[in-house]
């Protein structure tokens, strides 16, 4: 007999699973614009994207590879400064801020997922989920305690002291997943989420993020190539050259 899969929605149990109603400011990015090198020779990443990312709403970012759309994910999250423009988050332009200052706010307000999870090996999942909460301060005891909830949150409740290695792909995400979402951030950036998985898990991973960003209340910018992650969302601009060439709200959310 073929046994059943197991599912990687969230569970109905009750875990102590933050707000971010604090964080109602939307994230506005106003021309920006993003070039490397000089002269003739120069690369225009960005050409004036102007984009405002609304409290609480799913917006994935598409286009083919090379449009620019992974240099916009990183000004909006503080990585990068562009060459020009301004990315505004609770009252402050993010290039403006020092280094350390953007740095602390990406702990604080801004969570990422990555295509590869990007892991520890050698930590259990708890302290993986947990790792950017100590980082900023939080004890060992509480942050533990949040990420383990979030682990219980997204179906993995006696999975806390599995390494890495011991999961599956889709398991290895929703712990990549409940790292973004342990402390609490006003946004979650993700970055191809789903782009080393299959098809049928990358679509169950994605309805697990989105689901469990709207519980929260945060904003999600997802960036991909795939039409079929950006279904998902309730927001999709398209990108090529570096600019924004189109914009869809799905029916859901008009």
């Amino acid at each position: 007999m073929r046994s059943a899969r197991p599912s990687l929605r969230p569970t109905k149990k009750h875990f102590p699973i933050p707000s971010v109603a604090g964080m109602n400011a939307p994230l506005v990015a106003t021309d920006l614009v993003q070039t490397y090198g000089e002269g003739p020779t120069a690369t225009h990443a960005l050409a004036g994207v102007s984009l405002t990312v609304a409290p609480g709403e799913s917006l994935a970012i598409m286009g083919p590879s090379g449009s620019g759309k992974t240099t916009l994910l990183h000004c909006l999250a503080g990585v990068i400064r562009p060459t020009s423009g301004s990315v505004t988050w609770q009252g402050s332009d993010l290039a403006a801020l020092s280094d350390r200052r953007r740095t602390a706010l990406r702990r604080s307000d801004f969570g990422f997922v990555f295509q590869s999870g990007q892991l520890l090996p050698e930590l259990p999942a708890v302290e993986n989920a947990a790792l950017p909460l100590m980082l900023a301060g939080t004890s060992r005891a509480e942050a533990t305690r949040a990420a383990a909830a979030w682990l219980g949150h997204l179906g993995l409740a006696g999975m806390e002291n599995r390494r890495p290695g011991e999961l599956s792909g889709g398991q290895a995400q929703r712990v990549a997943i409940a790292r973004a979402l342990a402390g609490a951030p006003g946004v979650v950036f993700a970055d191809e989420p789903t782009g080393a998985l299959d098809q049928a898990t990358g679509a169950e991973v994605l309805s697990v993020l989105t689901s469990a960003t709207r519980s929260t209340g945060a904003a999600l910018v997802v960036v991909t190539h795939d039409a079929g992650v950006a279904r998902h969302c309730s927001r999709t601009v398209t990108m090529r050259d570096g600019r924004v060439t189109g914009e869809y709200v799905a029916e859901a959310a008009r």
